[in-house]
């Protein structure tokens, strides 16, 4: 079997900071050859220069993942640099906290058109022309565990989240037959600028405080991990063809009582 990332082309969304530079980095270390791609220019340049000491054959590619023709024109220009596009992450995403009732609608339509909008801009985008080059690859869509169970004050958050781990789910189906790989990565917390990039997206002044308030509990207790350890496990998935990707141990049993909560209806009297 080949190596999944040596001399490969891998295009990480997100890709200026967070879980986006670290899977990034991992590919790297790997031997693949990386384009990232983020709407911040001046994060996008920084992280591309991070490279330069390693020789790391990079380009940085500005790009709004809630634009279709924005992400075409990345592809676009992965294909010119490149000829090839073998992993790409569709991992840019933001996440406001907040209560589902009264939301504000220009919220609404901000979250879908990035978590949402920018996994299909993506899959439209790369997933054509992978089959066509023939050469294999793979598909890893960020959700989050709040795609897997849904969280009280992040209703937003955790309607597309759970929309992209149904499309992805589907998505892994389709592309059997054409030998690529699909992942939904599921992370609990994990130290990024979630709140800050959340909070410029979404027109605010103060950075949203992702896990530190109290509403943001339940099922978001856990420790905070860094990116570098879920890019890991990223790394790990990749080579073993693995769809789900959980970063902490606490998940199994959130996921577990989920699980046996739908299960009980069967027991019940009809």
């Amino acid at each position: 079997m080949s190596d999944p990332f040596q001399g490969r082309v891998a295009v990480v969304t997100g890709g200026a900071s967070g879980i986006g530079l670290a899977m990034a980095q991992a590919f790297a270390a790997r031997g693949a050859k990386l384009a990232l791609a983020d709407i911040r220019e001046a994060a996008l340049d920084a992280a591309v220069k991070q490279f330069e000491p390693s020789g790391t054959e990079v380009v940085g590619i500005p790009t709004d993942v809630a634009k279709r023709e924005s992400v075409e024109k990345l592809a676009d220009q992965v294909f010119s640099r490149y000829g090839a596009a073998h992993i790409v992450c569709n991992n840019a995403g933001i996440a406001p906290l907040g209560s589902i009732i009264g939301a504000d609608p220009d919220d609404w339509g901000t979250t879908m058109a990035i978590n949402l909008w920018g996994v299909v801009h993506g899959i439209d985008a790369f997933v054509p022309r992978m089959i066509e080059q023939k050469q294999g690859g793979h598909i890893v869509n960020t959700a989050s565990m709040a795609g897997l169970i849904g969280m009280q004050y992040l209703g937003l958050y955790c309607v597309t989240k759970f929309a992209v781990v149904g499309l992805t789910e589907s998505l892994e189906r389709e592309l059997r037959p054409h030998g690529i790989g699909v992942s939904a990565l599921c992370p609990m917390m994990v130290t990024t600028p979630i709140g800050e990039n959340s909070a410029r997206s979404l027109g605010r002044e103060a950075p949203i405080q992702i896990g530190s308030t109290e509403p943001a509990t339940g099922a978001m207790k856990g420790g905070f991990i860094k990116p570098e350890e879920v890019a890991r496990k990223v790394v790990r998935a990749i080579e073993a063809g693995r769809f789900y990707i959980l970063t902490h141990p606490e998940q199994r049993e959130f996921l577990r009582r989920r699980a046996d909560r739908i299960d009980a209806v069967f027991d019940q009297d009809f």
